[in-house]
């Protein structure tokens, strides 16, 4: 088990998100205004409230990377390494991506061409709290190990007797409950409530997955495709975690994360428009 853990060991990228950022045109950063190309057409999400009142809402903006940042951590080369990657999150209604219509709750745009790009103006219906301020991003390589959940999904059987704990500190020399965490790109996410790289799949495929009768209707043949497949197919772009700088501080639920998921074919290709967004909290 030891030199299997060893052997799903991934690169990531670790995010230390905190203390003021001053605006800098194309700059990584937290939070503030998105630079963006002229003729940008802000991003919205058309979601059914509480009251079943259709609304139609704009996208929080969230982050922003300079792909040539990335470059110097990216050892494989996974990410652009040139332009500017966006990324948006519907904050009001926070939807937790179990839903096929939770499509578009989160966006991810990559600005290929950095030189026309400039500040974008918030929209005038986006409400005060969910602009926010900017904070600044350190980046430093990391590397990444899979939680138990993810490791009992591609070596099924292999942690009967409970061991999984005992071999990932023989392996990592990291107890599982202090490594992972935090804002990461790449790599394995800090899973909290289970394995996610079915569920993109099922409720991308069109499945509800919010509750048991939603599963019940997924057959037993496409089940065991996604559950063999699903880690091969998906991987993660981006892992968010609280935000805190001064008296601001965003956290997503209990102590949760924002996961933005990519197919390994299409960050291969950079269709970044095809992300799926999971929420998980404690």
């Amino acid at each position: 088990m030891k030199d299997k853990i060893l052997q799903l060991r991934q690169n990531c990228i670790a995010l230390d998100i905190e203390g003021k950022a001053k605006y800098k045109l194309c700059g990584t950063r937290f939070g503030g205004k998105p630079d963006v190309p002229d003729g940008f057409i802000w991003p919205r999400f058309e979601c059914e409230d509480e009251d079943g009142v259709i609304a139609n809402r704009p996208l929080s903006f969230m982050v922003q990377f300079n792909c040539e940042d990335l470059a110097k951590y990216d050892s494989e080369r996974l990410l652009p390494d040139h332009g500017l990657l966006s990324l948006f999150y519907e904050m009001d209604s926070q939807r937790w991506g179990f839903d096929p219509k939770d499509k578009g709750c989160a966006r991810v745009f990559w600005f290929e061409e950095t030189s026309a790009l400039a500040p974008a103006e918030f929209p005038d219906d986006l409400e005060d709290d969910f602009k926010f301020p900017m904070v600044r991003v350190k980046m430093e390589k990391g590397v990444s190990f899979p939680s138990e959940d993810d490791f009992n999904v591609i070596f099924p059987g292999e942690n009967e007797n409970d061991e999984f704990e005992d071999a990932f500190k023989q392996a990592t020399g990291t107890a599982v409950y202090d490594a992972g965490g935090g804002s990461q790109l790449l790599g394995w996410p800090d899973v909290i409530q289970g394995t996610m790289f079915d569920e993109c799949e099922f409720v991308t495929q069109g499945y509800y997955m919010g509750n048991p009768e939603g599963y019940a209707v997924i057959t037993e043949a496409i089940r065991k495709e996604v559950e063999q497949t699903a880690h091969e197919r998906w991987r993660l772009l981006l892992q968010l975690d609280t935000v805190e700088c001064g008296d601001f501080e965003l956290m997503f639920g209990d102590c949760g994360h924002l996961y933005f998921y990519i197919t390994k074919d299409d960050l291969k290709e950079r269709r970044f428009d095809n992300i799926w967004l999971i929420s998980q909290c404690c």
